[in-house]
Order: structure tokens, then sequence, then C-alpha cells
């Protein structure tokens, strides 16, 4: 089985291609097989007044794309230039792989993988914002 494989709880929702999709009563489980599918669970999604880090910043444009409201072409170039900016602050071994994870998917215009694998930085950057204060 190939492709991408989504686990949905009872009544969750997500947004493939701009359409919202609700799971029914029962746990549910599909593939995606279209590779440039645009995917984003909404428990997932970045709310407005939550943009206030750099990491979420760049989440958050990435989940733009995502859900349609920023054409990939327009994005992906600024998405890099973010990612690359990041690069500056988290120097350690695993967020620069990270990272790297990141660029890649975006050379590749796979942005939910670069969505996840920016994701994965909001804990490290929390534990930054809190050490600094």
């Amino acid at each position: 089985m190939g492709g991408l494989v989504l686990k949905l709880a009872p009544k969750e929702r997500v947004l493939i291609n701009g359409v919202v999709i609700e799971n029914g009563d029962r746990r549910s489980r599909f593939s995606i097989m279209t590779p440039q599918a645009n995917v984003l669970r909404l428990r997932d999604a970045i709310h407005p007044e939550e943009v206030n880090t750099p990491v979420r910043r760049v989440c958050y444009a990435a989940q733009l794309v995502l859900s349609g409201d920023t054409a990939p072409d327009q994005a992906r170039q600024q998405l890099l230039r973010r990612v690359e900016e990041l690069s500056q602050v988290f120097t350690d071994i695993d967020s620069r792989r990270v990272l790297a994870d990141a660029t890649e998917a975006l050379v590749a215009e796979q942005y939910y993988k670069c969505l996840k694998a920016l994701r994965s930085l909001l804990p490290r950057e929390e534990r930054l914002m809190a050490y600094e204060q």
C-alpha cells in the first residue's frame, strides 16, 4: 500500500484539495494515492491568531498552500527562504535534519510532508522561547 495513509478518529475532519471531509462514527483509515494531493488535518491546523512565532509562521504559510489559499508557485520560494532563516537559529543536528527534510519536501512540491517536518520543531521552539524569557 503506497501513498499517504490517514487514520481518522470518529467525526474528525480533513481538508483534501480544498474539500472538507468529515469521518463517520467509527475510526477509519484510508490511503491517498495521488502524490500531489493537498491534505490538511483540521485538528492540526494553525489558526491565524496562533501565528506568533517564526516556526508557526512557516507552518502557517505551508498550511495556506494545502488549504488552497495560496498558490504553490507563489509560496514555494518564500517558504524556502523562511526555512533557510530557521536554519540560522536551529543549529543542532536533529533540527538540521528536520529542516533538510522540509527543504527536500518543498523542492519536490510535497507541502504536507514539509508541514509535517516543520511541526516537529514546534516543541523545540517552545522550549527555546521559554528559556529566553
